[in-house]
C-alpha cells in the first residue's frame, strides 16, 4: 500500500510538472501571437479616405448614368469604409466626426433604391458638402472634395451593361 501511495504521489508530481511546462509553452505562443497582432498592418485614416474618394467618384458616374446596381455597390463601399474608420482609427479624433456622413448616405441609399436621378444628384451634393464640412471640422479644409467632372477610371464602364 505504501508503494501505491508513493507511486501515486510521483505520478501527481510528474503531471504537475508537465502541466506547468504546457502552460509555459502556451504562454509563449500567446506572447508570440500578440506580437504578430501588434505588428500587423493597420490601414491609416488616409488609406480609408482615399478609398472613400475613389468610391465617391465612381458613385457619381454610376448614378448619373442610372446604373443603380453599381451606384448601390459604391455607396455600400463608402459605408464600409466609414465603419472601418470607426473600428480601426478609434484613437484619431477625426474618426468621431465621420458620423456626419450618415444623413447623406441614408439619403443616397433612398434615392438609389427609388432610381431617381434628380434626387440622386441632390443627395450626392449633400454628401460632397458633408465631406467638406467634416474636413473643416477637423481642420482639413485644405482638402476640398468636388463633384467629379471626368472619371479617372478609363478601364470601367459606368453605363448600364448590355445583356
Amino acid at each position: 500500500m505504501k508503494n501505491i501511495i508513493i507511486y501515486f504521489l510521483l505520478l501527481m508530481a510528474v503531471a504537475c510538472t508537465n502541466s506547468s511546462t504546457n502552460n509555459q509553452v502556451l504562454l509563449a505562443k500567446i506572447d508570440s501571437l500578440q506580437k504578430q497582432v501588434n505588428n500587423s498592418y493597420k490601414p491609416g485614416l488616409g488609406e480609408f479616405m482615399s478609398a472613400i474618394q475613389v468610391h465617391h467618384a465612381k458613385l457619381w458616374f454610376a448614378g448619373t448614368n442610372e446604373n443603380w446596381k453599381l451606384a448601390d455597390f459604391e455607396i455600400h463601399e463608402i459605408m464600409e469604409a466609414v465603419d472601418d474608420i470607426q473600428q480601426y482609427c478609434k484613437n484619431r479624433p477625426e474618426s468621431k466626426q465621420v458620423v456626419m456622413l450618415q444623413p447623406p448616405i441614408d439619403s443616397l441609399n433612398k434615392t438609389i433604391a427609388a432610381k431617381n436621378i434628380q434626387a440622386f444628384k441632390s443627395s450626392f451634393v449633400f454628401l460632397t458638402q458633408s465631406c467638406n464640412n467634416c474636413h473643416k471640422e477637423v481642420n482639413y479644409n485644405f482638402n476640398e472634395v468636388v463633384i467629379p467632372t471626368t472619371t479617372p477610371f478609363s478601364n470601367q464602364l459606368f453605363t448600364i451593361p448590355k445583356p
